[in-house]
């Protein structure tokens, strides 16, 4: 079988490391440089990408699309490739509620559509996170395929549009949740002068995210994309007849380092952050 030419919408710092993988078993892996900013393109050209100019020829070009975005853009990303009528494969890997990936199913009536989420940390320095997958069979043993043999694990979770979505939004409600709630436990030792203390209480429970405290300030430096993660895993508890409010309350806690995006900060620059936004 030929091998397919894919495209990625757009290569952030996950959505370039995993289509790089693709590229193992692709003919090429295309991104659209228009309205992509310098550092997409640094990140594009240090990850082998190649270029074209417009969505409409990525489309044209591609038989399999990976969509991996900030969450707020999904749908809109969507629209634009169904505009355009694209008949290929769609890989909506974003980390969105299960009924927003139905909806862009349902938007893109030309194409198939494969719900997609990541569990893990970009592929590069020896990382494998997982890409969860669920839809129509035939669809999803082609991106079996695609991530064979790479530092992308694949795994099908049946054809059910939304199930691959659900296990995301779980995994990370408790996850990112879990890392505000260390800032916040920190933060507060800090301010009677006993964080040194409580550090090393934690230190004696590996098993716990306190026993990390220095990964306060990667949390901080990822905040403007978990906050948006927290509110889609909340709208999907709230779905679901669960309390969303300790997810909401979360977010609110990230978006406090909204300017900190992708910043290099020292845990009591982050916690400085926190305390007085």
């Amino acid at each position: 079988m030929d091998q397919p030419t894919v495209g990625i919408l757009h290569p952030g710092s996950m959505g370039a490391a995993v289509a790089a993988c693709a590229e193992t078993n692709s003919d090429a892996v295309l991104w659209c440089e228009d309205g992509r900013s310098t550092a997409s393109v640094e990140r594009a050209a240090r990850f082998g990408l190649t270029s074209v100019a417009t969505l409409v020829e990525l489309l044209d070009r591609s038989d399999i699309v990976i969509s991996l975005c900030p969450p707020a853009a999904a749908e809109d990303l969507a629209r634009a490739v169904a505009g355009n009528r694209f008949t290929g494969v769609y890989v909506e890997a974003n980390a969105i509620n299960p009924e927003r990936t139905k909806r862009i199913a349902a938007m893109l009536s030309d194409a198939t559509v494969v719900d997609g989420g990541v569990v893990g940390s970009p592929p590069v320095r020896g990382k494998t996170p997982t890409l969860y997958l669920s839809g129509p069979a035939d669809a999803t043993a082609r991106i079996e395929m695609l991530f064979a043999n790479t530092a992308v694990q694949a795994v099908v979770l049946g054809t059910d549009v939304g199930k691959a979505s659900a296990l995301k939004l779980s995994y990370a409600s408790f996850q990112k949740t879990s890392r505000a709630l260390v800032a916040l436990a920190i933060g507060m030792a800090r301010e009677h002068g006993v964080d040194q203390e409580l550090i090393e209480v934690a230190s004696r429970r590996t098993d716990s995210y306190l026993s990390e405290p220095q990964y306060v300030a990667t949390t901080a430096a990822r905040a403007w994309r978990w906050g948006p993660e927290l509110e889609e895993a909340a709208d999907t508890l709230a779905a679901a007849g669960l309390p969303p409010e300790m997810l909401r309350a979360a977010a609110s806690t990230l978006a406090r380092w909204e300017d900190a995006r992708d910043s290099e900060l020292t845990l009591t620059d982050a916690l400085d952050r926190l305390a007085q936004p």
